[in-house]
């Protein structure tokens, strides 16, 4: 019974949304704006959710939600266009799919392959929106047990992973990026005793670093810096006929598109990752479990599908994370709670006490933006291609003035300026020694989490310790970091290396004998 009253609680969202032609025709928008995004290199799905988080401060929730969780869906199928038609990933979460889509291109299978990753996306969305409905209410539930301890670590456990997770080389270059962002929340008056911290006399710096002008600054100004100087020219698309894929093609990949939608939950739902290591990750998986691994790189149409399901479901996994604990699962759906915040709206545990249908509102439109993403990218998939033969240098200044306009509307205050553009070459001059932004990012939003939970609990525990090893949750969090941190160290992974090995060799001397 308890079944049938969330599915029409769930219904009834998609009527209410559906009901509203305003919602359909941003719905439509946005998905298209976020197509364009993920398709034009140097345009992320992060930069579009934090330029279009801006324009929707005057709208009401609802609305805002269908504008941002659209052009988020759209931006990440987006990337798939430009991947296979010019072997340029327009988003990070596309750039396995170049390894394939664009050979399947070079032998005219573009259409087929551009058919088959539209549907399978829409297909992993839907199936990341069944895990938000059945797992986030779980998960909120489960963290009402939460003490300020757990906050705090469970924010510290986002900052790391992250900064494990995200870095090229050496893990410790994300974890300084996740502690820069973290100690850049700390400006500004505490939450608890209202005192000035590293405001330098500031009165500007009193209320904090605003979330929106460091995550624009943060992802934007790298982002142009990067097409002006290297000055990519657009691409020449390979022409392509039939798009629409047959069922019988569908059915074949079927198992493929469950096991990269199940990946993609899986990754987005550990904090600050995101769907470029899902894309990744789903085509190794793919890889290891084809009968003909061989063929992979030479233009291997499960490979593509692998990949584009996996980047699309993990949009549903981010969403876990962010409305049931307040921690984003991916830079997209840190823009996303930065966005949230503005509308007055605070994921985390009471979120289903505070707005008992939000969830389920959530779970509506990633249902109706999968639809329209699937409708949109067969229709005008010929027409949206040619956006790709505009040189990037061409977009980057219209780019810059949204990111001033973006910043500055928030509160008509100038400062935000003078904030954006240090964060964003701060930004740049790490992406540029390969330290992550991601994790700076995440300890930017998850900072005043930790820090205003660690003082409170020292102020309950009158400066103790110690009641954070007393706690089953706490502790299992203390031992999963430390395994985490000490995972990175050089003779850890020699031993596990000399242990992983020992036992391949026993058991293959057992089979010979």
């Amino acid at each position: 019974m308890f079944i049938f009253e969330q599915l029409f609680v769930f219904f009834q969202q998609i009527f209410y949304l559906i009901a509203n032609p305003i919602n359909v025709f941003i719905l439509f928008g946005a998905v298209l704006l976020g197509i364009i995004f993920g398709a034009m290199p140097g345009l992320t799905a992060t930069l579009g959710v934090a330029l279009l988080a801006t324009l929707t401060y005057g709208m009401d929730t609802s609305t805002s939600l269908v504008a941002l969780l659209s052009i988020y869906v759209g931006a990440i199928y987006g990337g798939s266009y430009a991947s296979i038609l010019i072997n340029i990933p327009g988003t990070a979460a596309a750039a396995a799919t170049a390894l394939d889509g664009y050979p399947l291109a070079c032998q005219g299978k573009a259409g087929k392959a551009l058919g088959l990753t539209t549907t399978a996306s829409a297909i992993g969305t839907l199936i990341g929106m069944l895990f938000v409905i059945t797992m986030a209410p779980l998960i909120s539930a489960f963290a009402l047990n939460f003490t300020s301890f757990e906050f705090f670590l469970l924010a510290f456990f986002g900052i790391i992973i992250s900064g494990t997770l995200t870095s090229h080389d050496l893990a410790y270059k994300g974890w300084i990026a996740g502690f820069l962002g973290l100690f850049m929340a700390c400006v500004g008056r505490d939450q608890l005793q209202f005192y000035p911290r590293f405001t330098f006399g500031l009165n500007e710096l009193d209320g904090g670093l605003e979330v929106v002008p460091v995550l624009i600054g943060a992802f934007g100004i790298p982002q142009i810096i990067q097409v002006l100087k290297d000055k990519v020219a657009g691409g020449e698309a390979k022409r392509f006929q039939r798009i629409l894929p047959e069922f019988t093609e569908i059915f074949h990949h079927f198992p493929d598109i469950i096991r990269s939608s199940l990946i993609g939950v899986g990754i987005g739902a550990i904090p600050g990752i995101g769907e470029d290591i899902a894309g990744w990750v789903s085509y190794g998986a793919a890889k290891n479990s084809s009968k003909h691994p061989e063929r992979f790189g030479k233009g291997e149409i499960s490979a593509v599908i692998s990949a584009e399901t996996a980047n699309n479901s993990c949009i549903g996994g981010a969403m876990i994370p962010l409305l049931s604990l307040g921690v984003p699962g991916s830079p997209p759906a840190a823009m996303l709670l930065g966005a949230l915040m503005l509308h007055g709206i605070q994921p985390g545990p009471m979120l289903t006490f505070d707005h008992p249908l939000f969830i389920f509102q959530v779970a509506a439109i990633l249902l109706l933006a999968s639809f329209a993403m699937w409708i949109t990218g067969m229709l005008l998939a010929k027409q949206v291609i040619k956006v790709l033969r505009i040189p990037p240098p061409v977009f980057m200044p219209i780019i810059a003035v949204l990111c001033i306009i973006g910043s500055y509307s928030l509160g008509l205050r100038i400062f935000n300026l003078y904030l954006m553009v240090p964060v964003g070459i701060l930004a740049y001059f790490l992406t540029e020694m390969e330290y992550p932004i991601a994790p700076l990012v995440i300890g930017v939003i998850l900072g005043p989490m930790a820090d205003a939970n660690l003082r409170r609990a020292l102020m309950v525990s009158k400066g103790s310790f110690l009641p954070m090893f007393t706690r089953p949750v706490s502790l299992i969090l203390i031992l999963v970091i430390l395994l985490m941190v000490v995972s990175q160290i050089s003779w850890f992974k020699i031993f596990t290396k000399r242990i992983s090995n020992k036992m391949f060799s026993r058991k293959v001397n057992k089979n010979i004998s």
